[in-house]
């Protein structure tokens, strides 16, 4: 048995965590689905986000596994996009890397729970989604801030063991950058 095999991967916590974060999605989406409008080529909230390292190198190593021409593809469209333009990996309303795409893509238009600006708690979704239905059971929130801890904890993990006593300069990383990342 190899080195590689007897250790896990720097991204296995991630993994853990996107695995889970599916399961709820899947469950919401099979429960919900005819109040769901969000699905193939719904793109209009698709921007270029910046993410946590982790993602990043998820992203990274993910185009890396792609066939070169493909790969190479996705790199030429980073490089050309700008923090105002569409996410780099959209093309046609569809998610070049849809299996790797971060959390937040996963929960996207989903009812999350999160803490608003002046401490107060609120729902929000795609305006798009849930018409028609008169309330919102718990078991269809998905809770932002407990999600983004969870995600934060993974991410601290996966800096400290990637970058050995040299944390990245930023917190964050705009995914054209990560799109370029080797991991």
């Amino acid at each position: 048995m190899t080195r590689e095999e007897k250790q896990p991967s720097l991204l296995h916590n991630y993994r853990t965590l996107v695995t889970r974060v599916d399961e709820l999605c899947r469950r919401i989406t099979d429960e919900f689905g005819p109040y769901l409008v969000c699905g193939p080529g719904c793109s209009g909230c698709c921007r270029h986000l910046t993410l946590s390292w982790v993602e990043g190198f998820a992203l990274a190593e993910a185009v890396q596994a792609l066939p070169a021409t493909a790969a190479d593809a996705i790199r030429n469209r980073a490089r050309s996009a700008s923090a105002t333009s569409p996410c780099p990996l959209l093309a046609d309303g569809l998610c070049l890397l849809y299996a790797a795409r971060p959390i937040i893509c996963r929960t996207h238009g989903l009812p999350l729970l999160a803490t608003a600006t002046e401490g107060t708690r609120r729902v929000d979704f795609c305006p798009e989604n849930f018409r028609g239905l008169a309330t919102l059971p718990g078991s269809a929130v998905i809770d932002l801030d407990q999600l983004n801890t969870t995600l934060a904890a993974v991410n601290a993990l996966f800096v400290a063991e990637r970058f050995v006593g040299t944390a990245p300069a930023t917190e964050r990383i705009p995914m054209a950058e990560a799109l370029l990342l080797t991991p």
